[in-house]
């Protein structure tokens, strides 16, 4: 098992109460969470807004921290792990944001942006630094005169392609992908969909793909968790929960979404 995690919660609170007394309550936005997830393989991690499942990427991936439970990766609990031991963890384990304009800083060129991991984290010369950043971007389908250009000179869809060229700077064994098609019109996200198909099969890569399109999930993953009010309702392989949902909340996700056709790569 690449990926462990047991009873994973996390409890906001809900600010103060007009009347005094403290806060009005809590929001229990991942409430006693529990699966795990093979290497290769996808989990798709569908659900309508505000059910959790952004939550529980970032709990993962410890860019939140949890109220309680545990996140065990390779065997190893990440809850315990030293600040250094994290900086470890984190080269293995990369997020790819949901924005294409958000998550990419303005300000610096797309050489800057993809090699901004490497500078963190790898030793190498500027010039085996350049040639990595020019292979990440022909592996995502740009050439390499993007490099010297910005963000805002690049459409949605490429955007987000360069966003998940940063994310396999460090070459990582797992990915969470938070709703990376979302942003994006119909025939681009099908595209950066078939794009983060064959990236998986070209780096042997294990994803963590968050969406709240039941299509665009039964395509890329291998299985599927349907989360609902911070909890999982429903877990088992993409045919079955799509074909013979057993909850109402499943059947109601699977009408309310329009089917989206995905050519092959």
């Amino acid at each position: 098992m690449l990926l462990e995690i047991r009873n994973l919660t996390k409890v906001f609170p809900l600010g103060e109460s007009i009347f005094g007394g403290g806060a009005k309550g809590v929001l229990r936005a991942v409430d006693d969470v529990s699966l795990g997830i093979q290497a290769g393989e996808t989990l798709g991690l569908v659900g309508e807004s505000g059910s959790g499942k952004s939550t529980l990427g970032r709990l993962i991936l410890r860019l939140i921290e949890p109220t309680s439970g545990s996140i065990r990766y390779q065997g190893r609990d990440l809850l315990t792990a030293s600040h250094a031991e994290m900086r470890g963890f984190r080269r293995d384990m990369q997020i790819i944001f949901q924005d294409p304009f958000g998550s990419l800083d303005p300000r610096m060129r797309v050489e800057d942006v993809i090699a901004e991991p490497l500078v963190i984290h790898e030793r190498m010369s500027p010039a085996t630094r350049r040639g990595r950043v020019a292979e990440l971007l022909r592996a995502v389908g740009l050439g390499e005169s993007a490099m010297r250009r910005f963000p805002h000179e690049f459409s949605g869809g490429q955007r987000q392609r360069i966003g998940i060229a940063r994310a396999l700077a460090l070459r990582p064994k797992f990915i969470v992908a938070d709703e990376p098609v979302s942003a994006l019109d119909v025939g681009v996200g099908s595209q950066i969909v078939n794009l983060m198909a064959q990236l998986q099969r070209e780096f042997g890569l294990t994803y963590l793909f968050i969406s709240h399109s039941m299509p665009v999930v039964r395509y890329l993953a291998t299985r599927i968790a349907v989360m609902y009010r911070g909890k999982i309702v429903e877990i088992g392989p993409a045919e079955q929960i799509t074909e013979r949902p057993a909850h109402s909340y499943t059947r109601s996700l699977l009408e309310a979404t329009p089917e989206m056709v995905i050519s092959g790569a």
